[in-house]
C-alpha cells in the first residue's frame, strides 16, 4: 500500500465539505416548515432504504450528503419546526450548533482537569454564571460548598442526586455493602418517569418508591408526604430522598417546594428539585416565584437543552454539598492519578457523574449565553409564555374545549369536551396532517392534549395556525 494513501479527509476537503454541511443546515432551517412535522415514515421504512452491506470502498462526500435528503429526512420528526408543540421544546440555535461543532473538532475528553483544563474551568464558570442568571441560592456556587456540573439529561442528574442521598443516609456505607431494603424515596404521582428508573438503578427498588398524591392542580400534597414519611419511619424504614418538581412533564404542575423542603429538613432527607424545562423561565424576574423554597434543596437540575437554545444534550445539575456527591461517585485507579488531582486544587468532573468520559458541552452553552445575552434569552422566554397564555385564552373562549390544568408558563393542557375518543381522533388527524405535532397525557384519568410553546422560531402566526387547525378538525369531528 502506498505510504501517501491515508483514507483520511484532508484539511482542504474538510473545509470544502464543512461549508457544504453548514450550507445544508442553513437551508434546512429556511425550508423546515415545508416538511410534515411528524415523520410519516412507516416502521422499517428507513432501514429498508439502506444498503444491506456496508461499502467496501469509501464513497464520495457528495453522495453521502445527498442521501441525507433522500434517505434520512423522510424518517425525521422535525423537532426544530416552529409547528412542533409536542412533548417539550428541544430548541437548537445557531450559536449552540457552532459551539458543538467546535467541541467536536477539538475532540476533548474532559474526564479530568488535567486532560483539558479549559473544558473543566469554562464549565465551572458558566455554571456559576447560571446561578446568578436564575437567582439560585449562593450555596450552589463553586466558590461555596456546592457547585454545578453539566450532565447529559435530568435523568442522570436525578440518579446522581439519589445516589448521594443514599450514601448520606447510610453514612456512605451502602456503596460497599449494598442496599438493605430499608431505604425509601418519595416523589409525586405526576413526577417524571426517570425517578422510577433511578430507584431501580440505585438498588432501592420500586417497592420502596412512594408516589405521593397530588392536589387539584396536580402538585404534590406536602401533608400526605409528611404522613408517609412518619409511617415509614414507624415501620423501621429509612427515608432518604424526595424529588420535588418545578413543572411536571404532564401538566407543568409546580410542587410546593418550600413546604416540602421544610419537611425534608426536619427529617434530614435529601431534597432534589427537578426543574427540567421550567427552570429556564427564571431567567425572567417575574417568573422566579416558581423557585420559592429552592434554598432548602440539596440538589437542583434544569435543562438548557429544552428551552434555552442549547442543543441536546446539556443538563445543569447543582449540589449544595459537593463533598457528598464526590465521596459517593469518586474512584481513582492508578492510571488516572496525576499531580493536579492530588494537589486538591482542581475539579475533576468524572467524580460528579456516572460515566468517566465527558465531552466539552460547556462550549455550546458558553456560546449561547454570550450570543443572546441575558436580555435576548429573557425576550424569547417572555414571548413563548405570552403565546401559550394567548392559546389558553382561545381555548377558554371556545365552548367545545376546556383547560385541563392551570397554565403557569408555556404548556397548555386542554381537551375537547366530547370525551377521550374525540380527543384521540382529533390529535391523530392533526398529527397525520403534518401541519403541527401534539402529544397527550392523562389527567384525572381523561385523555388530555398538550401544546407546548418553546421552539426557537415559533411565532404568533404558528400558534394562531395551530389553533385554527384544531378548530377545523374539531368541526369535522362533530358534524
Amino acid at each position: 500500500m502506498a505510504d501517501d494513501k491515508t483514507f483520511h479527509m484532508t484539511p482542504d476537503e474538510f473545509r470544502k465539505h464543512g461549508h457544504a454541511v453548514v450550507d445544508w443546515i442553513a437551508d434546512y432551517y429556511t425550508r423546515i416548515e415545508s416538511y410534515p412535522v411528524l415523520s410519516q415514515a412507516k416502521p422499517g421504512q428507513v432501514r429498508a432504504s439502506l444498503p444491506v452491506d456496508p461499502p467496501a470502498r469509501g464513497e464520495s462526500f457528495t453522495a453521502i450528503l445527498g442521501d441525507i435528503e433522500k434517505l434520512i429526512l423522510p424518517g425525521i420528526t422535525h423537532w426544530q419546526s416552529p409547528n412542533f408543540f409536542a412533548y417539550f421544546p428541544s430548541n437548537a440555535s445557531g450559536p449552540a450548533i457552532l459551539g458543538d461543532l467546535l467541541s467536536s473538532g477539538l475532540g476533548v475528553q474532559g474526564m479530568l482537569w488535567a486532560t483539558s483544563p479549559a473544558c473543566t474551568e469554562v464549565e465551572t464558570h458558566v455554571l456559576d454564571w447560571l446561578v446568578g442568571m436564575l437567582d439560585l441560592p449562593p450555596k450552589f456556587l463553586s466558590t461555596s460548598t456546592g457547585g454545578g456540573v453539566i450532565q447529559d439529561t435530568a435523568s442522570s442528574a436525578s440518579l446522581c442526586g439519589l445516589l448521594a442521598a443514599r450514601e448520606r443516609a447510610t453514612n456512605f456505607t451502602s456503596n460497599n455493602r449494598g442496599c438493605d431494603g430499608k431505604l425509601v424515596a418519595y416523589t409525586s404521582s405526576q413526577a417524571h418517569s426517570s425517578i422510577e428508573k433511578s430507584v431501580k438503578i440505585a438498588g432501592l427498588g420500586l417497592d420502596n418508591l412512594r408516589l405521593i398524591e397530588v392536589d387539584e392542580n396536580f402538585a404534590m400534597r406536602p401533608e400526605v408526604l409528611a404522613r408517609q414519611i412518619e409511617q415509614d419511619r414507624r415501620s423501621g424504614l429509612l427515608p432518604c430522598f424526595v424529588c420535588a418538581s418545578i413543572g411536571t412533564t404532564s401538566s407543568n404542575a409546580i410542587d410546593p417546594v418550600a413546604e416540602i423542603g421544610r419537611i425534608c429538613r426536619d427529617n434530614n432527607i435529601w431534597l432534589h428539585v427537578d426543574a427540567a424545562m421550567s427552570g429556564t423561565a427564571t431567567l425572567c424576574p417575574e417568573f422566579r416565584h416558581i423557585h420559592a423554597g429552592v434554598d432548602l434543596a440539596d440538589s437542583y437540575t434544569f435543562n438548557p437543552h429544552k428551552w434555552m437554545f442549547t442543543n441536546f444534550d446539556c443538563n445543569c445539575f447543582y449540589v449544595a454539598d459537593r463533598g457528598a456527591l464526590i465521596t459517593t461517585l469518586s474512584i481513582l485507579p492508578e492510571y488516572l492519578r496525576n499531580q493536579a488531582t492530588e494537589s486538591g486544587a482542581v475539579i475533576d468532573y468524572r467524580d460528579w457523574q456516572i460515566p468517566l468520559g465527558r465531552r466539552f458541552r460547556a462550549l455550546k452553552l458558553w456560546f449561547v449565553i454570550r450570543h443572546y445575552g441575558i436580555e435576548g434569552l429573557q425576550h424569547h422566554v417572555r414571548r413563548h409564555v405570552a403565546l401559550a397564555q394567548q392559546f389558553a385564552a382561545w381555548v377558554k373562549k371556545d365552548e367545545r374545549f376546556e383547560l385541563a390544568a392551570p397554565v403557569p408558563l408555556n404548556l397548555v393542557c386542554f381537551r375537547h369536551k366530547g370525551g377521550d375518543e374525540v380527543n384521540q381522533e382529533l390529535m391523530n388527524r392533526l398529527n397525520r396532517s403534518g401541519d403541527l405535532y401534539l402529544t397527550h397525557t392523562r389527567l384525572n384519568d381523561c385523555f388530555t392534549l398538550r401544546l407546548c410553546v418553546g421552539q426557537a422560531h415559533t411565532e404568533t402566526r404558528h400558534v394562531e395556525r395551530a389553533w385554527r387547525r384544531i378548530q377545523e378538525e374539531a368541526d369535522k369531528l362533530t358534524k
